[in-house]
């Protein structure tokens, strides 16, 4: 029996070598004299997406790369839950959120660049829809995502009078996470337009192959701009001077045209005030490119059209691959290090110690009674709001497995108990006649036949682990599924969300298999 844990345990650790080597390469280990980290949701093209190389681009992280070049730091691109960007700029995660973000509404909560792209929120519909102008969204359900401009324009505090009596006039305003989530409701019948901004809604229709349309009235304007951490003042002047020489040197307006959004640039010298009323500075002269193209931009162009490129299944396959290590990653971790808590949390639990079993109690009762997406945000943001301690930026995957392993205990310390008090109190009366100890008695007759009989919820909580890993980006840590919905975003397709399903099946009846020949080979307690 000892020799067959053994082997097991050997493989777990194989394993779990892998995945180390693996989780090594994360952006958290990039190493460099300084780094600009931007916060960017990847599913907003053309401002940030994947492309079909699994490589993140758009817009903003070209200009980002070229400012990161220009003054010798270097670009991590981190995509984040756009829910909890807020969490992620205070505590120091990431150095700006670049990524086609509204000023208008939110000129007090940031230090902001100037202005460099016009904005507006704009409203899409199926093309065979008979909504063709605003009025005709009365009694209609709309979508949104949750925290955009489009809200704001709609139903904010500085929403115009025109707008909140349209949405009043509207049935429903549903509120989804992303822009994936918003187009999925449209085609399937579930809303009947989508409100959102402006740049994206073209790339969305150009991609469609005429499957949506867009209607001539807008909600709303406002620009773009970079927000920095309140106070942050000498980053965002460093990225102002040198998005000034860009502009200068004509590397902004060719950047601009390059995705499209060329009538849409609004970045100018003439802008000298910030916002917040502090004086903009000059392009920095030492920043600006000598070249033979200085100042001809493509302004006089034709504005090239950015469309998703579709690609094969093949290729879904070996981008979503990325993602599945880090799901693996999460997934063998959080199996090492919580069985054993839980096994040392049950010991607590049926302590005769009164004051270590109500402990021990409290622990499980809250890891079971709040949800695990709350636990991984306390876990992470915790250090920093609770005891005022900078976290390093890798510890981002460390958290994550803090956090699921924590919450894993409690469930596997509840079924290990039910495990050890389904046992005979005979058997301990009968090991203690023979001469075996306390430690003999549960290590060598208790504990092989509590495996034995918990193996059946054990296999369902490893399998419900396997499916909450796609909770990790609420930490912004990119697993399988993020990857999936990113990819869908770049190519305005459903076909990665049902591979990421598939990849999700196969691991499951992989791991059941695996379950189940364990259980088989522990047969021979019946």
């Amino acid at each position: 029996m000892t020799q067959k844990f053994k082997r097991i345990a050997k493989v777990i650790m194989l394993m779990a070598a892998v995945v180390v080597s693996v989780c090594l390469f994360t952006p958290g280990n990039v190493n460099a004299a300084e780094k600009f980290i931007v916060g960017f949701d990847a599913s907003f093209p053309p401002y940030g997406s994947v492309d079909e190389n699994g490589e993140y681009v758009g817009f903003d992280l070209d200009l980002a790369q070229e400012v990161c070049d220009r003054n010798g730091w270097t670009l991590v691109k981190q995509p984040i839950d756009w829910n909890t960007k807020d969490s992620e700029l205070n505590a120091g995660n990431i150095s700006c959120i670049w990524n086609g973000f509204t000023m208008n509404g939110r000129e007090d909560k940031y230090t902001w660049s100037t202005p460099y792209i016009d904005n507006s929120q704009v409203v899409i519909v199926n093309a065979d829809s008979d909504i063709n102008k605003l009025t005709d969204l009365k009694g209609k359900r709309v979508v949104v995502q949750a925290d955009s401009s489009a809200l704001a324009a709609l139903k904010g505090d500085d929403a115009t009078e025109n707008n909140k009596k349209l949405a009043s006039s509207m049935k429903e305003i549903i509120e989804v996470a992303d822009y994936n989530t918003a187009f999925m409701n449209l085609e399937s019948g579930v809303a009947d337009a989508v409100c959102m901004d402006i740049g994206v809604a073209s790339y969305k229709i150009n991609s469609s192959d005429g499957k949506f349309k867009m209607l001539d009235e807008k909600i709303s304007s406002e620009e773009y701009g970079i927000g920095f951490k309140k106070g942050n003042t000498k980053l965002r002047d460093e990225v102002q001077k040198t998005l000034f020489a860009m502009l200068e040197d004509g590397t902004y307006d060719k950047i601009a045209n390059d995705w499209g959004l060329s009538e849409s640039t609004c970045l100018s010298e003439e802008d000298t005030k910030y916002i917040d009323g502090g004086a903009v500075p000059t392009a920095d002269p030492s920043k600006i490119k000598k070249t033979d193209n200085k100042n001809t931009s493509d302004n006089g162009s034709v504005k090239k059209v950015v469309k998703a490129k579709k690609t094969s299944v093949l290729n879904i396959v070996k981008q979503l691959s990325r993602g599945m290590a880090a799901t693996l990653g999460i997934f063998v971790f959080t199996l090492i290090f919580s069985m054993p808590l839980g096994l040392l949390l049950t010991a607590v639990r049926m302590s005769k110690i009164k004051i270590l079993e109500w402990l021990a109690k409290i622990y499980i009762s809250i890891m079971r009674g709040t949800p695990l997406m709350l636990q991984l945000l306390v876990v992470f943001y915790g250090p920093h709001y609770l005891l005022g301690i900078k976290v390093p930026y890798s510890y981002r995957f460390y958290a994550v497995i803090i956090g699921f392993s924590l919450n894993y205990a409690a469930y596997f310390a509840e079924i290990f108990r039910s495990g050890i008090q389904s046992i005979p109190v005979g058997q301990r009366e009968a090991a203690t006649v023979l001469g075996y100890s306390r430690t003999g008695t549960f290590f060598k007759i208790i504990f092989p036949q509590m495996v034995k009989r918990i193996m059946p919820p054990v296999t369902n909580e490893v399998i419900t682990l396997v499916k909450d890993t796609s909770l990790a980006f609420a930490l912004a840590y990119t697993e399988m599924f993020t990857v999936a919905q990113q990819i869908t975003a770049s190519q305005a397709s459903i076909m990665p969300l049902f591979v990421a399903g598939l990849f999700y099946y196969i691991f499951n009846a992989l791991v059941a298999y695996i379950m189940e020949f364990i259980e088989k080979k522990l047969d021979y307690y019946r």
